[in-house]
């Protein structure tokens, strides 16, 4: 399989819309973790990410100009042992929630479906970093955008390469309706040792309209602390 540039994928989509990476640093030592999200309109845009004790969670840049919250306010990352879940919507609870109850992550994940948020039906993608650094992904999505039909796919990645990660987003992208992801998850290359590195190449790569937030966090594989970075362009503006 071919290894891409992350930077240079985001620069060639418009609107990946929200997307995940996990992977390794490239002298082995960190698990790694992205997540960012973008907007084409004024709600998806009106968003910001804040710091919770275990990851982040969305908010409301702007209260008074929030129309519907549903699917776009949601704790994308959350830690559950010596695992972190990282998703595009509230199933990272019910991963969560399934994990305590001592399923496994597709297990986890099979009371969910796509987004219900007609023509789109946005995939709902998801992931898990474990302890070691193994780590899964995985995609839920229309047939091909028949709603009465829902495609579960899950991806496993055990001993992960060092300097390697995998990439999945939500849509191919921009369209209306918008085109869901295809394929597996993309296999990229993680050039950075630190989190704040990877995350300004990710951050330039991004469209500049329709990025909104970015979540990235280095894991030390030996003492699993972490450090985080978190980027949101409404603060950017205000700098």
């Amino acid at each position: 399989m071919k290894t891409h540039d992350l930077p240079t994928l985001l620069r060639e989509n418009p609107y990946p819309g929200r997307g995940i990476v996990l992977g390794r640093s490239p002298n082995g030592k960190k698990a790694v973790i992205a997540y960012f999200i973008m907007g084409r309109s004024e709600n998806s845009r009106n968003r910001v990410f804040v710091e919770t004790p275990d990851g982040i969670r969305t908010q409301a840049y702007d209260p008074s100009k929030m129309t519907d919250p549903s699917l776009i306010i949601y704790a994308p990352v959350r830690v559950f042992g010596t695992s972190t879940i990282v998703t595009n919507g509230d199933q990272t609870d019910t991963v969560r929630e399934g994990l305590a109850a001592g399923l496994t992550f597709a297990q986890s994940l099979r009371s969910r479906t796509f987004e219900p948020d007609e023509p789109n039906y946005t995939p709902r993608i998801s992931g898990l970093m474990k302890k070691k650094g193994d780590y899964a992904l995985s995609i839920l999505k229309s047939a091909g955008g028949d709603p009465s039909s829902c495609r579960r796919y899950f991806f496993s990645y055990s001993d992960p390469k060092a300097g390697q990660g995998h990439f999945i987003h939500t849509y191919m992208g921009d369209g209306n309706p918008l085109p869901s992801f295809e394929g597996e998850p993309v296999q990229i290359e993680i050039a950075a040792n630190d989190p704040k590195t990877l995350a300004a190449s990710i951050w330039d790569g991004l469209n500049e309209e329709n990025k909104v937030s970015l979540f990235v966090r280095y894991i030390d594989l030996k003492n699993g602390c972490w450090e985080s970075v978190l980027l949101n362009k409404h603060e950017e503006k205000e700098c």
